[in-house]
């Protein structure tokens, strides 16, 4: 009987490592990434600390510049949509942070949000870019505010499109995608951590949109094939079980730059209720709440998002104007309307 018993044992384990060492998956290669997912606009800088880090400059030099920055395990093709209609006006910069995208990984140690803000001031100094509009999403937007309060003398205003940072209330993030509940459990990091996502990943994918037309097969395999990049899912894994570092009303209320906060009302990874938090707690913040809207309002509802961002862009610009007073004779922004001031009744 225990010869028996013994036998099915090793029988299931057997069973077990064989299913295991099917849904493996190795590391890709950046150069066979690179083919794939490189755009014709892309470049790569090396920073003095010998990170390579993947990015796109396009739009006039001479123009107000915008920085846009991904969230988790995203990548700067989030913002395609942004960046094709303000590069015609703007200076548009788009990064994929250290472990995503085409950057390269780093100590999965540093994957913090810390991290990510000195990588972003040292790719805006690399750049030469003095002064810009910052713009970040989920987990880029909690890079975003950071980096607000970090280095505010660099920035034209602040844009939060579904930023995370705030710790969730009781009954917030009940309808999270399974995803981000599994890999915050350590013993479940341990097992997936080099196993097919596919299925886990088109899931959370499914639950970052309203419209799930979004979720193509083209878009599931980018977001598989860049995690699966030399040294990316130790770095997705290490944010995951990383210490957060919350909002708070008191270290919010600091951000001093001209903020506006975008959200989709159906997000189910960053509560809609973080928008008023911003609103509330940032002097003079704006906030826009899009109905029947996902997670990633720049993509899901990009058209009016982005007309939103122009005209809150074109606001801090003439603030910017204001403050300096002259504007030369032929600048080609003497010939744009200037938004209306607030009436004061």
């Amino acid at each position: 009987m225990l010869r028996r018993t013994l036998a099915v044992i090793l029988t299931i384990v057997a069973v077990l490592a064989a299913g295991w060492l099917a849904l493996r998956r190795a590391d890709i290669p950046y150069d066979t990434l690179e083919t794939i997912y490189a755009t014709p606009d892309s470049q790569f800088m090396t920073l003095d600390d010998g990170l390579k880090i993947h990015f796109t400059d396009t739009g006039p030099q001479d123009r107000a510049a915008i920085v846009l920055v991904h969230g988790f395990s995203a990548s700067l093709h989030t913002w395609d949509a942004w960046k094709s209609d303000l590069e015609a006006d703007f200076r548009v910069i788009t990064l994929d942070l250290p472990g995503h995208g085409l950057s390269r990984a780093e100590d999965p140690a540093n994957a913090n949000i810390d991290r990510f803000v000195e990588v972003v001031h040292d790719v805006t100094d690399s750049l030469g870019v003095e002064r810009f509009t910052l713009a970040g999403n989920s987990m880029g937007g909690n890079t975003a505010w950071k980096y607000a309060l970090a280095h505010p003398e660099t920035l034209d205003g602040l844009v939060l499109v579904a930023a995370s940072g705030w710790p969730e209330e009781e009954g917030e993030g009940d309808d999270s995608p399974f995803i981000f509940t599994l890999l915050a459990n350590p013993l479940a990091q341990a097992v997936l951590k080099d196993l097919d996502m596919t299925s886990l990943t088109r899931s959370g994918l499914e639950g970052s949109y309203t419209d799930q037309s979004f979720v193509t097969d083209e878009l599931v395999d980018r977001y598989v094939a860049l995690s699966r990049a030399p040294g990316h899912r130790a770095t997705l894994l290490s944010i995951m079980a990383g210490e957060r570092q919350y909002a708070t009303v008191e270290t919010i209320s600091q951000i001093s730059v001209p903020t506006l906060a975008m959200w989709g009302r159906d997000d189910n990874l960053v509560p809609v209720s973080g928008a008023q938090k911003f609103g509330d707690a940032i002097p003079g913040a704006k906030v826009i709440v899009y109905d029947a809207v996902g997670h990633l309002p720049q993509e899901e509802n990009a058209v009016q998002s982005i007309a939103d961002l122009r005209a809150f862009m074109l606001e801090v610009e003439w603030n910017a104007l204001d403050d300096e007073v002259i504007i030369p004779a032929g600048d080609p922004r003497m010939s744009e309307n200037r938004p209306e001031e607030d009436s004061p009744n």
